[in-house]
């Protein structure tokens, strides 16, 4: 395991499937991202006075720290809620040939 400063997760969720599959494909078709991970969950929150509760899918987006603004950027573009989950947390450490891949394949300078 290596300690790691460049690479970090962003999550954000989503409901309808279409919805999810765009944001997706314009994440990895632009190389912002090296792997995304969909998970199935049951949300529960305020939202506009009201308590709600929601089957998603929570998206877990490898990437680099480097290119977040543009990751934020095209799920806003992207995504169907109005004010959707974007969060980024740090990955201080892990295997460095999985980092270093997270990396290359986020290297948006390489050819398509």
């Amino acid at each position: 395991m290596s300690s790691d400063q460049t690479c970090c997760m962003v999550m954000t969720t989503f409901a309808d499937e279409a919805n999810g599959r765009a944001i997706i494909h314009s994440l990895i078709g632009k190389r912002l991202a090296a792997c995304i991970q969909v998970q199935s969950i049951e949300s529960y929150y305020h939202w506009k006075g009201a308590v709600n509760q929601d089957q998603e899918k929570l998206m877990m987006i490898k990437t680099t720290v480097e290119l977040y603004e543009q990751v934020e950027a095209d799920i806003l573009a992207n995504h169907d809620y109005e004010t959707p989950e974007i969060i980024r947390l740090p990955i201080t450490a892990g295997l460095p040939d999985y980092l270093h891949w997270i990396r290359s394949e986020c290297n948006t300078n390489r050819s398509k």
